[in-house]
Formats: structure tokens, sequence, C-alpha cells
């Protein structure tokens, strides 16, 4: 893996973890559709995938810093007097519940998943499926709630969709703000509650990873891991920055289409013999 690999695959993970479009799914297809063979050592290609999502959290805890000391002197608050009296302590509570579909699950089915299920033409078929079923939400959801009226029972649901994106292909923003549109939030709630909800998740399987997949050591490309994760942390606070902007006047057809059209091209090189259709 060069540094010019490594800081490409940083800036698709930074780009695609918050945009609804899959960073699982296209951290398989880049070095599938460029050919590459990153490193040959299956343990440090996951530790290498889970320092790019630590370098996206970096960004996300950057952007939302004020939102996430809030929430957590909110949850110290509500344990401290054992209920929930405020807005802030709602939420709080609902991430915090949120996670544990998600935890749970990648904890049983992670391995099986990235194992059995990760082939290019599958993740094809679900970045179309979950594209459609995101638009087809969206522009059927009328009401519209902020997110001050999320309580712990969609925190459980939103984590429970959230859950489904261990499928590379489904996205894990995208099926969060599914949910949420489903439920009557508004675009821009939808999509920060959903980038609040994804950092517990990431945070622990960053430590998780980093104690089971590191014993043997970056095995020279620490300075690889470096610029990958660096690029990640930058281009992922630009997006949360943007698509929060983007989402107050525009819903999702352009990641829709986006979604479609790589479908097609990872199908098209299949079809034409171009590329296989597993890995």
């Amino acid at each position: 893996m060069t540094i010019w690999q490594a800081i490409i695959l940083g800036l698709t993970q930074g780009i695609t973890e918050f945009a609804p479009i899959s960073s699982s799914g296209h951290l398989i297809l880049v070095p599938w559709l460029l050919g590459w063979s990153i490193v040959d050592d299956p343990a440090l290609n996951k530790t290498f995938d889970v320092a790019l999502h630590v370098g996206t959290l970096a960004g996300a805890l950057a952007y939302f810093r004020a939102d996430v000391w809030r929430y957590a002197r909110a949850f110290a608050s509500s344990i401290r007097h054992r209920r929930i009296r405020t807005v802030d302590e709602r939420l709080a509570w609902a991430l915090v519940v949120g996670t544990i579909p998600g935890a749970i699950v990648g904890a049983l089915f992670e391995d099986a998943i990235q194992e059995h299920l990760g082939a290019p033409w599958l993740i094809a078929v679900m970045l179309v499926v979950f594209g459609v079923l995101l638009y087809a939400v969206d522009r059927a959801t009328r009401r519209t709630r902020d997110v001050s009226t999320i309580g712990v029972r969609t925190g459980v649901f939103l984590g429970v969709a959230q859950a489904l994106a261990l499928q590379p292909g489904v996205s894990r923003s995208g099926v969060t703000m599914t949910a949420a549109r489903a439920i009557g939030l508004d675009r821009e709630s939808s999509a920060r509650f959903s980038f609040l909800l994804a950092m517990p998740i990431i945070f622990g399987a960053g430590v998780f990873k980093g104690i089971t997949d590191l014993s043997g050591g970056l095995q020279g490309y620490g300075v690889q891991f470096a610029w990958g994760v660096a690029s990640s942390a930058v281009s992922g606070f630009l997006v949360i920055w943007y698509l929060l902007r983007y989402l107050r006047r525009h819903d999702y057809r352009i990641f829709l289409l986006y979604r479609l059209a790589a479908a097609v091209v990872v199908l098209v090189l299949i079809a034409a013999g171009v590329r296989e259709a597993t890995i």
C-alpha cells in the first residue's frame, strides 16, 4: 500500500461514511475497481479499515464537540438524579440505547458478514435497494419533526435500523436517515442524529479492533496509516458540514442517482468479465 493509496482510501472513507452511500461498500469497491492489492495480511487490512473509521470519528468529534459535551453532561446528570428531566437528557439516553443494537449485531455477526456478504455484485444490489428505499420513504413523508422530539423509543428504533448497515452497500447513515424520515423527522435532524448515533459504534469498534488486531503491529505501514487517518478525518468533517446545510433545502435524489450509477458500473464490469463478481 502506497501513501497515495492510503490517502485515496482515507478520502473515500471520510466522504462515504456520512453521505448515505455506504463507506464499507466503497472501501471494498474502490480497490476492486482499481485492481489494488492493499496488503497481504487480512487482519492488517481490517485494522486499516478501522483506522480510517477512527479518522472519521475524529472529524465528527471536531464538528460535534459542543453537542458531545452537552449530551455527556446531560447523561451524567440524568444518572445522578435517576430520572430524565430535560430534552438533552432524553436525547442523551436515545443515543445510548440506540447504540446497543448495532453493538450486539456487530459483536455477533460482523466477521461473518465481512467474509460472506462483501461480494461486489451484492454490494451493487444493496446500493440500489437501499438507495431506492431512502428516496421513496423521503418522498412519502410529509410530517417534519426536529431532533428535540427524539426519545428513548425512537433511539431504539433508529439503533435497530443502524444495525442493518453492517451489510456493505446498505450505508449506516443512509439506513438511519431512512428510518428517521419514516417516523417524520426532517432531513437535517435525520442526518444530525444519524451522525451522532454512529460515533459510539465507531469508537467501540476502534477500541476493540485496536486491542485484538494490532498485536502484530503496523508492519511498516505506519506512515500510510497516518495519512489515511488524517485524510479521512478532514474529509469527514467537511462532509458533515456540507451535508447538514445541503439537506436543509434538498432531498436525497443526488444520492439515489449516484448509488444507481455506481451499481451499474459494478454490474457492467462483472458482466463484461473485466472484474470478478467476488473477491
